[in-house]
């Protein structure tokens, strides 16, 4: 199995993605939320990569059990149903609902995915289930981190962090032969450096501290619990899904 890794996803288009097996990873929230969301009940999940375009799948949906999530610098976009906190996305709120979803950088780089061979969801909360579809499959992946567009550099720490935990996991597994590109070594390695702590770890970066000083000090306890929502959203067609152990996987 061949691993590389990207540290943002703008490099990227949607052509270059065809036919890939990708992991997309934006812990600080779209990952989490997307997860918790699906485990709450939630239909699906369309990720859209422009309010636009949100605005224009909306219009030819069914109102009563469509909705609209997402956010711009942290905070709820107007008109919408619903913002990026994991919090908002509760059984009561998302059940039997279809989820047009529109964030500042998580969805982008889901939404680029569209034509992948596979995609899955990859945070801290379904970090097992990453792995195990993973070793499941044992084919070559590229982990896309979704990074941040406002950012100078583009660069989440929290997502490397996430990619280099699971790269960790994966050397660790007996039955799996694994070459990892220069980059993916990189997380990996800082994963073994800042990984001993996730909490602490998301409180210091600086989207982490950003999400604290505008209110969302209970988001990064909720992106922090390994293992909390073990499920796996999935690419299936045109939305992203619960991938269920009964479905036949291509």
């Amino acid at each position: 199995m061949k691993i590389d890794l990207s540290f943002n996803a703008l490099q990227f288009d949607e052509i270059q993605l065809r036919d890939r097996n990708v992991v997309v990873i934006d812990v600080l929230r779209a990952s989490t939320t997307v997860t918790v969301a699906l485990f709450n009940g939630a239909r699906e999940i369309i990720p859209v990569a422009s309010i636009e375009s949100a605005a224009k799948i909306s219009g030819s949906l069914f109102g009563e059990v469509t909705l609209r999530g997402g956010e711009r610098n942290g905070k709820i976009i107007e008109g919408f149903n619903l913002g990026n906190s994991p919090v908002e996305y509760s059984e009561s709120a998302v059940k039997g609902k279809s989820i047009i979803y529109c964030t500042t950088n998580g969805s982008i780089a889901m939404a680029k995915c569209r034509y992948a061979k596979s995609m899955i969801i990859g945070s801290f909360v379904n970090l097992s289930k990453v792995i195990e579809f993973m070793c499941k499959e044992n084919k070559d992946y590229i982990i896309i981190c979704a990074g941040r567009v406002n950012s100078m550099d583009n660069f989440a720490l929290e997502d490397v962090v996430c990619a280099g935990m699971i790269i960790d996991k994966l050397m660790d597994k007996d039955d799996i032969e694994l070459e990892l590109s220069d980059s993916a070594k990189a997380a990996r390695a800082v994963y073994k450096s800042l990984g001993r702590s996730i909490l602490k770890m998301l409180k210091n970066t600086e989207h982490g501290k950003y999400l604290i000083e505008i209110g969302f000090s209970e988001d990064i306890k909720i992106c922090s619990a390994i293992d909390s929502v073990p499920v796996l959203p999935m690419l299936l067609g045109t939305s992203i899904k619960l991938r269920r152990e009964e479905e036949k996987i291509e």
